[in-house]
């Protein structure tokens, strides 16, 4: 399912047009990214949690050339279902 996919499936279930759905949508996704972007963590009970990890820097190596290479740290979004989520995909 695409962002557009999406949105129209929000309209119909809700009863919005898609104009009304689209607004909902790019609200609740601007709002995500800005607490994620300020280090906070978002708990939907029964569908999961969004979080942001700090990756250390740490030696790769380059598979072209077999060199080493230092990867820079940085920071991963990472995404843990939640109970109600599992047991609905896993039906």
């Amino acid at each position: 399912m695409n962002k557009t996919e999406l949105i129209a499936e929000v309209a119909k279930k809700a009863g919005l047009t898609k104009v009304q759905a689209e607004a909902a949508v790019n609200a609740v996704v601007d709002s995500m990214t800005d607490a994620l972007a300020n280090g906070d963590k978002i708990q939907l009970f029964g569908f999961g949690t969004f979080e942001v990890k700090d990756l250390k820097a740490r030696v790769g190596i380059n598979p072209r050339t077999k060199e080493t290479m230092e990867i820079p740290a940085s920071k991963r979004t990472v995404f843990s279902a939640g109970k109600k989520l599992k047991d609905a995909v896993n039906k």
